[in-house]
């Protein structure tokens, strides 16, 4: 069962789209009881699809293997269940071309895990239809594996009509994919598919640099003085009255011409219209620098994956280059629109939109998701994001809810609280886990200093301060923080006390070695006892700031607006 929303306000369907939002929850029901019809512009969705493993492992030991740490919240929606059936009838019932689209694949694909993630997908892309703009795009970013099926009900939902392309994205360098001992082409694109909810969509005209190979042919001169390239282009055109184009003579050469006679003198008085001899046929001079460039097409080569030593990543795995992101965004909307990302991640469709002064809403199931795209605008944009966060708790009988449905979630938030990260190796041992982690520096040194977290959402007594104090004197921590539901008691609060201090390099002064802090306490402002100053994360590295409207590095993307 997936963690319910926990709202303290409602907001009506005006305010709820009036400003960006996070969401935090399942994509279906927020996408139903909160987003109005025909309310958003533009769609970038990239649903997380399991083919081999596990697609939402965010955390992996340094050695390459995977860690206790990592979210499930998708982990049986592709596997085919009781559950999965009942998803798949419910699709089929509702009746339409989707309902048909689900029929066939329930024969063709069996019982299979394929077909219950297509059942998971089916509604969601019918409420993305229901709500997204009579002129607005959709982008749905899949692999080989899910993409054609994923097409077809895309075709189903919107109209094989309104599909407009299937962009290209090569993602990666040349490899074999040899880790299972295939025989088989190295995989090394993504595919985009492209829909419009009709024959009015928005577009933006955008255009890439023309490679090396192509300027030397075509624009091999250069411009004595100036230095400026240029090339000679023919300006004849077709005969025939059916052409349109019209016969006359020019510069003593009779032919059919592109432009009209009066068009014609106009750029010879301009030296645009050149006769590089007597009796040539005239061409017109091209500069190469007031040419657009290519108008985008459908193959993807020149927008770099994310490497391990890129600016902008986070650490998350299935991460994005906000290149693309750019792209797309400055394709298919305009400033002010709202663009909707409902499987935001990491957020980098979220941070795209924000620094191309586009509105956004950001939908994810996953808490770690939420928080990390909170730090990130943080990081990148200061306090200049207007943003909301609804689904996360607000008061303490949200935070006992939570804690009730999803206990790696509470810890989640309970960690997002204190700017914690989740430890990337925690002991799952009873009682004596790191939750969390917190980096810090107090003094000049270069020496990190560390906060350890542990989080109870249940009963807590004396035993947990202790196993606590272990930890801390274990990892050669200088705080312990033992973030709890319920009030401590004072047998707890002795034991805390009897760990004494540790004295920071900043000005000399003693802190609490361990710490109780409460949920109460906590969503009252409360925070962990510390220096101020700016803490580092090992989870997920520091966004790099930007200003809105400056764009990323996006291999030499033109944009002629």
């Amino acid at each position: 069962m997936r963690p319910r929303t926990h709202v303290e306000k409602g907001l009506d369907e005006e305010e709820s789209l009036a400003t960006s939002v996070l969401y935090y929850g399942d994509n279906l029901p927020i996408l139903r009881e909160h987003f109005p019809d025909e309310s958003v512009d533009l769609i970038y969705l990239d649903p997380p699809f399991k083919s081999d493993q596990n697609y939402n492992v965010l955390f992996a030991e340094k050695d390459g293997s995977r860690s206790a740490a990592q979210i499930q919240a998708f982990e049986d929606t592709w596997t085919w269940s009781t559950d999965a059936a009942r998803a798949c009838d419910e699709v089929i019932e509702a009746g339409g071309k989707t309902a048909e689209a689900m029929i066939a694949f329930r024969q063709l694909l069996g019982g299979s895990d394929l077909l219950a993630y297509l059942a998971m997908m089916a509604p969601r892309v019918v409420e993305l239809r229901r709500v997204l703009k009579s002129t607005g795009s959709i982008y749905l970013h899949c692999d080989s594996t899910a993409g054609p099926y994923l097409r077809l009900l895309l075709d189903a939902a919107f109209g094989a009509e309104n599909f407009r392309s299937e962009i290209i994205w090569k993602r990666s360098s040349a490899h074999a994919d040899t880790k299972q001992g295939r025989k088989q082409h190295g995989r090394i694109h993504d595919v985009l598919l492209f829909y419009s909810k009709s024959s009015d969509w928005k577009w933006n005209p955008v255009y890439t640099p023309y490679d090396t190979e192509y300027v030397d042919k075509f624009y091999r001169h250069v411009e004595d003085g100036t230095g400026r390239r240029y090339g000679l282009f023919d300006i004849t055109g077709p005969g025939g009255a059916a052409k349109g184009n019209p016969t006359y003579d020019f510069l003593g050469v009779k032919r059919y011409w592109r432009f009209s006679r009066e068009r014609m003198k106009e750029l010879h008085r301009h030296k645009r219209i050149v006769q590089t001899t007597p009796n040539a046929v005239p061409r017109e001079r091209r500069y190469l620098d007031e040419m657009p460039g290519v108008p985008l097409q459908d193959v993807w080569t020149d927008i770099a994956p994310l490497s391990s030593q890129a600016k902008e990543r986070l650490g998350y795995p299935t991460q994005k280059p906000e290149a693309l992101l750019d792209r797309i965004i400055r394709t298919s909307s305009e400033e002010g629109d709202v663009v909707l990302d409902p499987f935001c991640g990491c957020g980098t469709a979220v941070a795209a939109a924000q620094r191309l002064k586009r509105r956004w809403i950001g939908i994810d199931v996953t808490y770690l998701a939420i928080g990390l795209i909170k730090r990130r605008l943080s990081d990148t944009f200061a306090d200049a994001v207007d943003c909301e966060v609804i689904g996360e708790p607000t008061t303490l009988p949200d935070a006992v809810a939570l804690a009730e449905q999803n206990k790696f979630q509470f810890q989640l938030w309970a960690l997002d609280l204190v700017d914690g990260r989740l430890a990337a190796d925690p002991k799952k041992g009873a009682d004596r886990g790191i939750d969390g982690r917190l980096y810090f520096h107090d003094d000049n040194s270069g020496k990190s200093r560390q906060v350890v977290f542990s989080v109870k959402g249940g009963g807590v007594g004396v035993d947990q301060v202790r196993d606590l104090r272990g930890v801390v004197e274990r990892e050669k921590a200088e705080i312990g923080v033992l973030i709890s539901l319920h009030d401590p008691t004072q047998p707890m609060r002795r034991e805390a006390a009897d760990a004494g201090f540790w004295k920071s390099g900043w000005r000399d002064k003693a802190y609490a070695r361990i710490q109780i802090l409460t949920i109460a306490e906590l969503l009252d402002g409360k925070r962990v006892d510390m220096p101020p100053v700016k803490h580092l994360s090992d989870t997920f590295r520091k966004a790099p700031k930007r200003k809105r409207g400056a764009g990323p590095d996006a291999g030499g993307l033109f944009d002629p607006r």
